[in-house]
């Protein structure tokens, strides 16, 4: 498929002037006269350099890869429908569509974008978060910069031992037993093949203590209403988890909110000072960058 460089343009210009900042979560400010976001607002909402985006608009530069365009669907909060025509105009096949795909809709992401005082993530249904609010990767980390089969926090729970360090050491046998649970019932649901299965396989053959939770196929154990975190700088933590579920794509928006009064509720309110830089292990977090030009 060829590049249509002059759509793509006008295409990226009339959804940019279409969004107000309310509508990604960015204040207006008293004296804005713009219509609609500027460009490095959206350059920012889909992780690129203003250069980058402002040629997209002014017909110039490569022909953007297919992340690229997957970063500015959802910076832009484009359906599906109008995602899908963003990767034609660009010259790539569009993603199949169905319960697997990353792509949040735009309904879930307004929901995310208003919640800048409170911990909160998209989530898929294999654990893989595709989104977090400021607060949420001050609580757990940037949890979005994993890749691979390390995107799933079920798959990073039995092979990587620095996961567990954000729970209470006594939750760990239930929550061995709730992810293996939680993955029997979805490669039974997607099937041979599917991510689930492959996640399966690759932690069966990874994993002893997997294995053995695996064996007792085990089904149905939930997540407790609330969980017992350790926070690396604020310590332990009770958090109530509400979940909103967009059931076409599978995904779920997790909101953490802690019984006003509490201690944990005096600390959430210490985290947007604590900041968000840091990983599962303590660690500086990886940035993301920009693409090359």
């Amino acid at each position: 498929m060829a590049i249509d460089r002059a759509g793509m343009a006008e295409f990226l210009r009339r959804r940019r002037q279409a969004l107000q900042p309310e509508d990604v979560g960015l204040p207006r400010g008293a004296r804005r006269r713009t219509s609609g976001l500027r460009r490095e607002e959206v350059a920012a909402l889909c992780h690129m350099s203003v250069d980058y985006y402002a040629r997209l608009e002014r017909q110039r530069g490569p022909q953007p890869s297919e992340q690229m365009i997957a970063s500015i669907a959802q910076g832009l909060h484009l359906s599906l429908d109008e995602r899908d025509h963003l990767f034609r105009l660009a010259g790539h096949t569009p993603p199949a569509r169905g319960m697997f795909g990353d792509h949040i809709s735009p309904g879930l992401l307004r929901v995310l974008d208003r919640l800048n005082d409170t911990p909160a993530e998209i989530v898929t249904e294999l654990g893989e978060t595709l989104r977090q609010s400021p607060l949420g990767v001050a609580l757990t980390g940037d949890t979005t910069v994993y890749t691979g089969p390390a995107r799933s926090m079920g798959y990073r729970w039995f092979t990587d031992p620095a996961a567990r360090s954000f729970y209470a050491r006594q939750d760990h046998e239930f929550l061995s037993r709730m992810f293996a649970s939680g993955l029997r019932e979805a490669v039974t649901l997607r099937g041979p093949g599917s991510r689930a299965d492959c996640y399966a396989e690759l932690l069966y053959a990874e994993s002893e203590e997997f294995r053995v939770v695996w064996d007792q196929h085990e089904v149905g154990i939930r997540p407790h209403e609330v969980k017992r975190l350790v926070h690396p700088e604020l310590g332990a933590l009770e958090l109530t988890c509400q979940t909103l579920v967009d059931p076409g794509q599978s995904h779920f928006l997790l909101v953490y909110t802690a019984v006003p009064g509490s201690e944990s509720y005096e600390k959430l309110k210490l985290l947007s000072a604590v900041g968000s830089g840091w990983t599962r292990d303590g660690q500086p977090a990886p940035q993301p960058q920009s693409p090359s030009l």
